[in-house]
């Protein structure tokens, strides 16, 4: 591969898909187009190239979804999972009292441990969510790796990576060596495919946006835009949560941080705090002005309070 041709590879990417590769990425490039090209009897890296310029869709699509890392497992990282069932969710169910419905999005959903450790979890609480339509959407970058995640059936290693031995009994099905989720989870989640950098259509509003481990693969620029896109879809009270190694501190301002809850965050238009107290938002230095103003004592007023100040006098001098 020329440097040229890394140029073009790395230009490409980052316009499809906003990852962002450094020349020291170059090797990545490399070993993962060749086994591309091997698979879909190119030539080489080089012909590859030559077939996206030339307006090779199928392509251009198989090597952004060979560029996507799509690592992830049941659970991940527990702590997110412990935010939304003792935090995340308590709140807003109060809040959605009237409307019993709750819109959850999970923005870079992979092969689909995250939305389906969310479906467990809720059928877990099932008792305590009874009444309530709630919609899981999950949506990724790859067809490939969403037509895994559709199917939900997991291999030994995968059902072992975070998965609690409980969970596995009472979710799967073992057929084989392969674990299937039980259909009526899979019912739970929707499935879409959607670009979180080039998205098209609106996606709807949501009370709870998961996108965690993905803005660690883009610019500042990138996530900025990603970021101020998962906004307009996250209702005013909503969360979002990022991944442990991600944050909009730096990045956007329409956030504010829950200093309690790592990676909690809430629109800076948010109405109830996250912990009870009182919400942390940028200071306006703006006030206004009418909110302030003394309004004029009407003539019943002003000879009321008058009497009121010679009262006050008289006790005082008497003392």
């Amino acid at each position: 591969m020329t440097e040229v041709e890394f140029t073009f590879l790395r230009d490409f990417l980052y316009q499809r898909s906003g990852l962002f590769l450094t020349v020291e990425k170059r090797y990545l490039v490399d070993s993962r187009l060749a086994s591309l090209c091997r698979i879909n009897s190119v030539g080489s890296i080089s012909v590859l190239v030559q077939k996206i310029r030339a307006g090779d869709e199928a392509l251009a699509v198989a090597v952004v979804e060979a560029m996507t890392t799509n690592e992830t497992l049941f659970f991940r990282d527990t702590t997110p999972f412990k935010h939304f069932r003792e935090l995340i969710l308590p709140a807003l169910m109060k809040a959605r009292a009237a409307e019993r419905s709750l819109k959850i999005w999970c923005a870079a959903a992979s092969s689909g441990q995250e939305p389906y450790s969310l479906a467990m979890l809720l059928d877990d609480m099932s008792h305590e969510v009874s009444g309530w339509r709630i919609e899981i959407t999950a949506t990724d970058i790859s067809t490939d790796i969403l037509a895994k995640a559709r199917a939900a059936v997991y291999s030994q290693f995968e059902v072992q990576r975070g998965l609690p031995i409980q969970s596995l009994i009472k979710h799967f099905t073992q057929v084989g060596d392969r674990w299937h989720l039980n259909e009526r989870l899979k019912q739970m989640v929707t499935f879409k495919q959607h670009n979180l950098v080039n998205p098209e259509g609106h996606m709807g509003t949501y009370d709870v946006i998961f996108c965690r481990n993905v803005l660690i693969y883009f610019d500042v620029a990138t996530k900025s835009r990603v970021l101020g896109f998962l906004a307009k879809h996250l209702r005013q009270d909503g969360f979002l949560l990022l991944g442990a190694a991600e944050t909009v501190i730096g990045v956007t301002d329409e956030y504010s941080v829950d200093r309690e809850h790592r990676g909690v965050y809430r629109p800076v238009s948010a109405v109830r705090p996250v912990s009870g107290q009182p919400n942390v938002r940028p200071v306006d230095a703006r006030v206004d002005q009418s909110r302030l103003a003394v309004p004029p004592l009407t003539a019943r007023q002003t000879f009321a309070l008058s009497l009121q100040l010679v009262g006050s006098d008289t006790l005082t001098s008497s003392r």
